[in-house]
């Protein structure tokens, strides 16, 4: 998953991306709010980790922003204020969640695996797709007991597509997803056809794998009932 790390104390920002890039999710950085408000404008975040205090940008007003142009970003507001209503305001506003500094790093990532727990709908760790069980946690998937061997790109880009069951996602969307934010002209639409084509096989060498759909025109699609 993408995330960008909207902090002014550029020390804590680069603990905060090591961290949660050693945990396997991809870290983009603002240092001001003018920066990240141009960056949420035209990224796909699945995550935004937001100080209130910035120096020249009220980190409530961009989550305004984003909530006004649809934005699905999730927020998670670390700041060292403390007051309540701070708190409050920036729940009410559409915030996901509150962690007041000094915070654990690992604090930090099982705030983010909750709020994409409710985002998702995951209510269990293990997701059942035909032959398939993918676990989320361990990052595995199995057929039948044995696993199927995906890089960690591969299982990446099928568990982004798992979590978004049912939903069809466009090549560009998983790309920025999976491998992080791009320019047009550095984005080949079929490099995201060649890892599917990858999977496919992968999984084809198992079991069939109907689930894994082809959205002709637009990009694919995971059906499952979980």
């Amino acid at each position: 998953m993408n995330v960008l790390i909207v902090e002014d104390e550029r020390a804590l920002a680069k603990e905060i991306e090591s961290f949660l890039t050693n945990e396997g999710l991809l870290c983009d950085y603002a240092p001001t709010g003018t920066e990240a408000s141009e960056k949420i404008a035209v990224n796909l975040y699945d995550f935004v980790l937001l100080d209130l205090g910035l120096p020249d940008y009220n980190g409530l007003d961009l989550i305004n922003e984003a909530r006004k142009n649809n934005n699905d970003v999730s927020f998670i507001i670390i700041t060292a204020r403390g007051a309540v209503e701070d708190k409050v305001l920036g729940l009410n506003l559409g915030a996901d969640d509150y962690l007041a500094k000094p915070f654990a790093l690992v604090e930090l990532h099982s705030r983010i695996q909750a709020v994409a727990r409710r985002k998702f709908h995951i209510v269990s760790p293990d997701i059942t797709l035909g032959s398939f069980v993918m676990d989320i946690q361990s990052r595995k998937l199995v057929c039948e007991g044995k696993e199927v061997e995906l890089t960690k790109k591969e299982f990446d880009l099928l568990h982004y597509l798992v979590i978004n069951s049912n939903k069809v996602l466009a090549r560009h969307q998983l790309y920025e997803h999976v491998w992080g934010n791009l320019l047009e002209t550095q984005y080949d639409s079929n490099f995201i056809d060649v890892h599917i084509k990858n999977i496919r096989r992968k999984l084809n060498s198992h079991a069939p794998a109907p689930w894994l759909e082809t959205v002709r025109g637009i990009g694919y699609r995971v059906s499952c009932d979980n």
